[in-house]
């Protein structure tokens, strides 16, 4: 029993002390195991922990900022990774594999440095994700436009967002790209503010006119009256005058943008025709006339002309 518990004395860890004082191993034996076990329960109880208490919190974190379910995703597998390696790592400590850890760390450091040198573009999409995620400029189903293109969102990652444009045609875009230039998105707010421009003859009556586009915008039912439409003239064109339409409406989306314009657009049309007020297109007034020569120059052309025939 002393010799037991002698060796046991030499054993490090506490496991390995248990194992030779009451199993009977060795101490040469008994450590490794001892540390061995002791890293697996620690890894195993910081990741329960982990799954428990740190994700659901960082779960809540993220409903405060109001980020929806594709947008989540991505920051719990990262949330995910932490756990998993603090839990890695505590338990390598747990183990007696500190040592081990440092050198991980180094290699992981000089990976780094290198995979970041070869990846400046993915990682400039990652950061540019990060941005997005927290500054919240779009969500998905927003309609946003950029450079030339338009579309409908339709997922957000870490690296890339997805994009449906109205051609039904699915854009992969690189989030640098939407971070680092302008970006419209007309359905942030909850109106949006639709512009027309109606061309009238110039010797139409601008007042009736005016009239007649106000009247049809208060008819509409999707048309808000508050803030209420407006009509200014804003062109004098070569061939008409401009009366712009100001309407605005409410929860817009890209599907009622186009559909309200057009309706609005095709009432006022309409009403234009009852009205006998002109809708003008550009045209062209050819003016001048022919010239016919008189004395030797035209006798000598009619020579020529019959000399051809013969």
């Amino acid at each position: 029993m002393i010799l037991q518990q002698a060796e046991a004395a030499d054993a490090s860890s506490v496991v390995g002390r248990f194992l030779v004082e009451y199993v009977g191993l060795s101490p040469a034996f008994a450590d490794p195991i001892g540390y061995a076990a002791q890293g697996i329960v620690v890894f195993v109880v910081l990741y329960i922990v982990g799954k428990v208490a740190v994700l659901p919190l960082a779960d809540r974190a993220m409903d405060r900022q109001g980020l929806d379910h594709h947008a989540r995703n991505p920051l719990q597998k990262v949330a995910l990774a932490v756990v998993i390696f603090v839990a890695l790592a505590v338990g390598f400590g747990a183990a007696g594999r500190g040592s081990l850890l440092t050198s991980l760390a180094t290699i992981a450091a000089a990976a780094t440095l290198a995979i970041g040198l070869a990846l400046q573009d993915v990682l400039k999409n990652f950061v540019a994700g990060v941005f997005i995620f927290a500054e919240n400029p779009f969500r998905i189903g927003d309609w946003i436009e950029w450079d030339d293109n338009a579309g409908v969102v339709e997922d957000i990652s870490l690296r890339v967002t997805r994009v449906r444009s109205f051609d039904n045609e699915l854009l992969t875009v690189p989030n640098s790209q939407l971070t680092d230039n302008v970006l419209t998105n007309p359905v942030d707010a909850d109106k949006l503010r639709v512009k027309f421009v109606f061309g009238i003859g110039y010797d139409d009556d601008i007042e009736r006119a005016t009239d007649v586009i106000l009247e049809e915008a208060t008819a509409h039912d999707d048309i808000m009256d508050d803030p209420a439409p407006s009509v200014r003239l804003t062109e004098l064109g070569d061939s008409s005058v401009g009366l712009q339409s100001r309407i605005w409406i409410a929860e817009p989306s890209r599907a009622d943008f186009v559909s309200i314009r057009g309706e609005y657009v095709t009432a006022v049309k309409r009403r234009f025709d009852e009205e006998g007020i002109d809708i003008p297109y550009p045209h062209r007034t050819l003016t001048g006339g022919i010239e016919f020569a008189d004395g030797p120059v035209a006798a000598d052309a009619g020579g020529e002309t019959a000399a051809a025939e013969d």
